[in-house]
């Protein structure tokens, strides 16, 4: 695409330098390159929170969104969270904003967006009155939305139906789950505060602990090593994939599976898993499938909004695994509140012997305590001596 720049007078002396754009129409990609001060220019029609919260992570001085960040189709939570973070947001400025040479820099004046002298878009400022009256607009349609979502999850349903109901496709892995508690990461919503929550479970009870792609990174930055990691592979480091967890390739109902290059190249035969839907759904369907006790997940999605959030209609997948898992399945948030540490019967003891240890420490340090382990001692070497003799006469 060619860059087409327009003459136009000069920015307003209110206005500033954003700095140096990155650009890229995968928000997700993007983030791994932003630095903070950077202008991010991204193609992303609802932005998502998990989005949001990863631009936020990178801390830009501003978004320039060639979609827009709201269209309408649902109430979406990304835009909500960018302009609360004080980050500029600008919307809607078309095809030209994506043909920006990369690490140039840019400056904004409302919505118009400069090169130098020229102008290269225009857009809408966002603010929280705006993006809050296009939210309550979208919720008009949220209706139309949910129908959509229903006929999604039946579709589902009727594709993927062996699998769901009696495990059909699962592949056969090393890692021992029978019998264990499952942590299932995804770098999805408050993951990082809730992996933080849950170092005293994960300390005492040891869970198995899966990675879903980019989750399988948090578990290594928080200081754990992941057992297994689950996905397509796009948004996971290579340090993860060689940290001798066992791998589980994400593929197509085909059986093709792009990631499944990438990762024999680094030397790792992995397990191929073709199934419909989101690698989090296939994840907690292995774990399920092979005799998981509980499944704790963490940054993965549990309400209605969340899944229309993910903006695809794959989401109605994972409505229908939660189901499928049943009361296996708790929350991060819900482990948090519930857990407290356990305290053993040695523990206990110990407890209980350091206690009594410590007031014979003090009375030995009376007059009066001395005086009476003195009696104590006599009695003792008075029984001793009786005991001794019964065994004596018998003899």
């Amino acid at each position: 695409m060619r860059l087409t720049l327009r003459k136009a007078s000069l920015p307003e002396a209110g206005s500033g330098t954003l700095g140096p754009a990155k650009v890229d129409t995968r928000t997700k990609a993007l983030t791994k390159r932003l630095q903070p001060g950077d202008v991010a220019v991204i193609d992303h029609v609802d932005i998502d929170r998990v989005a949001a919260d990863a631009l936020v992570a990178a801390r830009p001085s501003a978004v320039l969104n060639a979609a827009k960040s709201v269209s309408g189709r649902y109430p979406n939570l990304g835009p909500d969270v960018l302009v609360e973070a004080g980050i500029v947001l600008v919307d809607d400025l078309g095809p030209a904003i994506m043909a920006v040479p990369e690490g140039r820099e840019l400056r904004l004046d409302g919505g118009k967006v400069y090169l130098g002298d020229d102008l290269v878009a225009e857009g809408a400022l966002q603010s929280e009155e705006t993006v809050a009256r296009s939210l309550e607009e979208a919720r008009a349609n949220l209706s139309v939305e949910i129908e959509s979502f229903a006929e999604n999850t039946m579709d589902y349903l009727r594709r993927e139906r062996d699998l769901l109901l009696d495990g059909v496709g699962v592949p056969d892995i090393r890692t021992p789950i029978d019998g264990r508690q499952v942590l299932i990461v995804v770098r999805g919503y408050h993951y990082r505060e809730d992996l933080a929550t849950l170092r005293p479970y994960i300390t005492e009870y040891r869970p198995v602990l899966i990675g879903v792609d980019g989750g399988a990174d948090a578990i290594l930055d928080a200081g754990w090593k992941p057992d297994m990691i689950v996905g397509d592979m796009d948004s996971v480091s290579d340090r993860a994939l060689s940290s001798g967890a066992e791998i589980v390739v994400h593929a197509y109902r085909d059986g093709k599976a792009p990631g499944l290059e990438r990762v024999q190249e680094l030397g790792v035969e992995p397990v191929v898993f073709p199934a419909t839907g989101t690698s989090e759904d296939i994840a907690m369907l292995l774990a399920d499938d092979k005799g998981a006790e509980v499944i704790v997940a963490v940054g993965t999605h549990a309400t209605l909004v969340e899944f229309l959030d993910k903006g695809r209609a794959g989401m109605a997948s994972t409505f229908l695994t939660r189901l499928r898992v049943g009361g296996k399945l708790v929350d991060a948030k819900g482990v948090s509140r519930l857990y407290r540490h356990r305290i053993s019967n040695l523990q206990l003891w110990l407890l209980s012997l350091a206690g009594l240890l410590a007031v014979i420490a003090a009375l030995w340090s009376t007059a009066a305590g001395q005086t009476f382990f003195g009696i104590v001692g006599a009695r003792f070497d008075d029984l001793w001596s009786w005991v001794g003799s019964l065994f004596s006469g018998g003899g």
